[in-house]
């Protein structure tokens, strides 16, 4: 489940349980928001779920004000004597449905469900809650749009335009601050002591505000690809992913295959940049259409940036990049705007800004981050110019510390993650204290709990009845796991072996 990236516009940059579907609710106060949960189906899910809204002040400071419902599906325990402690999953982005990532939840964590609801709360500005989605921004939508750095800016200037107008547009209110409120609330109307988080990526964040907030109701936290609160996201973008293709390079490097068939390749790509801007023609990968752009520095640097997300994807960047370097961009745009259109990496841009704006922004130019070499300033040039007329909610001192946390939290890093790396998830783990953890694994990318065995650790790491044995969990197994060799694209049929002449 992957999450915290740059929007995809920048980066062109249950088989019915019957009478088993009741959730048994304990007792909830009179003043606790009701929240009715009804059998529904959603997509990818096997069984059927339990879906609700629960109503929520737009402005907290105006709890008479104007409300919208925040939208609510449970995947129920199979058990009828279940766990009273569920597990809810915090989505990335930030932007991200968590109710869009249903089905991957319910094969990821088919343990848990055994024991334990697992709830999905669509945060404010997503999904159904109050949704700030960008109309225009449509993966088949032309791609000067949805590459040029001026084309975004138009797209996500209107689009503010239009969200403003709306009932729920007081772009202010979409904080992860206000957001964990939220979540709590959900909780509180589930009538759940303590809860289990797993956040991944900008869902990491949603995590320690949620336990900086509410620090008595988490019985565990699972960060995986921690972006802390006092990231100042668009500057680390580029440090964190120079980092990564860096690694793409030595590896081709110390490959003997890859070498040959891609000499000098970090020196020749370095210097075709040189060469930009240009007019190439290029075929969009998803509607076929034949269009003429100009390529920039910046545009082939956000077109490099998404596949470094997946090692399997990395591992046809040394061929992309031959082929880009030729003037074909094809098989570098196929790789980032194809990912960039799943269903589950789509996200509100609305409320994307909305958070990196008021949360990310003001502390730009206090980051520490080197510009790396072949990403530069591009994409802090692009969230202020972006920030600069976006509305910015108020955000709390407190919100950018890490305060120790007294249950366990089990932090998880991939070593070739281009925008969360471990370098945040080691400073975040010392700051929660004793009770972290933190498993690195040195060669996967952004996202590593589906790793097979870290997910029979996060399972076993929920599971346990005690704080103790929560924090002996083994999770050292996925440290083997290899990085991907280097892709080799097949030859021509003319040229295969056995092949007629």
């Amino acid at each position: 489940m992957r999450g915290m990236k740059k929007p995809p516009t920048l980066l062109a940059a249950a088989a019915g349980l019957g009478v088993a579907l009741s959730v048994a609710l304990a007792p909830v106060a009179a003043a606790t928001p009701a929240l009715k949960l009804e059998p529904c189906r959603l997509r990818g899910v096997e069984h059927d779920a339990l879906c609700g809204v629960l109503q929520r002040p737009l402005n907290p400071a105006q709890p008479q004000g104007p409300s919208i419902g925040v939208h609510v599906a449970v995947l129920p325990a199979l058990a009828r004597n279940k766990k009273p402690d569920p597990v809810f999953l915090l989505a990335g982005g930030p932007g991200q449905s968590a109710i869009g990532l249903a089905a991957a939840a319910e094969g990821q964590f088919a343990r848990l469900l055994n024991r334990r609801d697992v709830v999905l709360v669509d945060q404010r500005g997503v999904g159904r809650s109050a949704p700030l989605a960008c109309d225009d921004d449509e993966p088949s939508a032309p791609l000067a749009d949805r590459l040029d750095d001026d084309g975004v800016s138009r797209l996500v200037a209107r689009c503010r335009e239009a969200l403003q107008k709306l009932p729920h547009g007081d772009l202010r209110q979409y904080t992860t601050t206000i957001a964990m409120q939220d979540l709590d609330a959900v909780r509180a109307a589930l009538g759940a002591e303590r809860i289990n988080l797993i956040g991944g990526s900008y869902g990491t964040r949603a995590g320690l505000e949620y336990a900086r907030q509410f620090p008595q109701r988490v019985r565990r936290l699972v960060l995986d690809g921690v972006a802390p609160p006092d990231m100042a996201l668009p500057a680390a973008f580029s440090p964190d992913g120079q980092a990564a293709l860096d690694a793409v390079f030595a590896a081709c490097e110390a490959d003997a295959g890859c070498r040959g068939r891609h000499p000098q390749l970090r020196e020749r790509w370095r210097a075709f940049g040189a060469t930009l801007p240009k007019a190439l023609p290029v075929t969009h990968p998803l509607t076929g259409a034949v269009e003429t752009i100009t390529v920039t520095r910046n545009l082939l640097a956000a077109q490099v940036r998404l596949p470094l997300y997946a090692p399997a994807l990395a591992a046809a960047l040394p061929a992309a990049m031959e082929r880009a370097m030729r003037g074909d961009l094809g098989p570098l745009l196929a790789m980032s705007l194809g990912l960039s259109a799943r269903r589950e990496t789509q996200m509100a841009m609305g409320m994307h800004f909305s958070v990196v704006c008021a949360e990310d922004l003001p502390r730009l130019a206090q980051s520490q981050d080197s510009p790396g070499a072949d990403f530069g300033t591009q994409f802090a040039e692009l969230y202020t110019r972006i920030c600069a007329d976006w509305p910015r909610g108020e955000v709390p001192a407190a919100f950018y510390t890490v305060p120790a946390l007294a249950a366990p939290a089990l932090v998880l890093s991939g070593g070739a993650d281009p925008v969360t790396p471990p370098r945040h998830g080691a400073r975040t783990a010392q700051a929660l204290g004793a009770s972290a953890r933190h498993v690195v694994v040195p060669e996967a990318g952004h996202g590593v709990m589906a790793l097979p065995c870290l997910r029979d650790a996060l399972f076993r790491f929920i599971d346990a009845d005690t704080d103790a044995a929560a924090q002996q969990v083994d999770a050292g197994c996925a440290k083997a796991v290899p990085r991907p060799p280097a892709f080799v694209p097949l030859a021509p049929a003319a040229q295969q072996p056995g092949a007629p002449r």
